[in-house]
């Protein structure tokens, strides 16, 4: 059971690691801009690295807690710009939007719960400790 945590952090940063070569595209600053993200050719880039770098460190089980809360600094923007399922009027585009704002929403989720719990067992993290983990704790009490 505890080669579930890693798995379930790889899956949860898989996404942001693959996509980190979109944020340094045109194509990525481009979209945003369309959204009316300002100075979208800094914050684009600078996005795909905060992802990338709370993605690796989720994945890894290194500063977890520090890479969920990257995580959430990326999603919440992201989120409530790019996927403005709301400001939009065709029938496609609103539902493929609606789907990513929700996806969204469920990996802000996990991130929130990587931040408060840590990686878990078979981590960086969890090797160099020696107080319970909150995990620990909770099946203490």
């Amino acid at each position: 059971m505890k080669f579930l945590f890693p798995l379930g952090r790889l899956l949860l940063a898989f996404n942001f690691i693959v996509a980190f070569p979109y944020h340094l595209s045109h194509e990525a600053v481009q979209d945003a801009a369309k959204q009316s993200v300002p100075l979208a050719g800094l914050l684009v880039p600078l996005s795909g690295v905060l992802a990338l770098a709370g993605g690796l460190s989720v994945a890894i089980g290194y500063k977890a807690r520090w890479g969920a809360w990257a995580l959430v600094a990326f999603l919440v923007p992201v989120t409530l710009w790019m996927h403005a399922f709301w400001n939009m009027s065709d029938p496609n585009t609103v539902f493929v939007e609606r789907v990513l704002f929700l996806k969204n929403l469920s990996t802000l989720g996990a991130a929130l719960l990587i931040s408060q719990f840590g990686a878990g067992p078979v981590s960086i993290d969890e090797s160099d400790r020696t107080e319970p983990t909150a995990l620990q704790r909770a099946k203490i009490t």
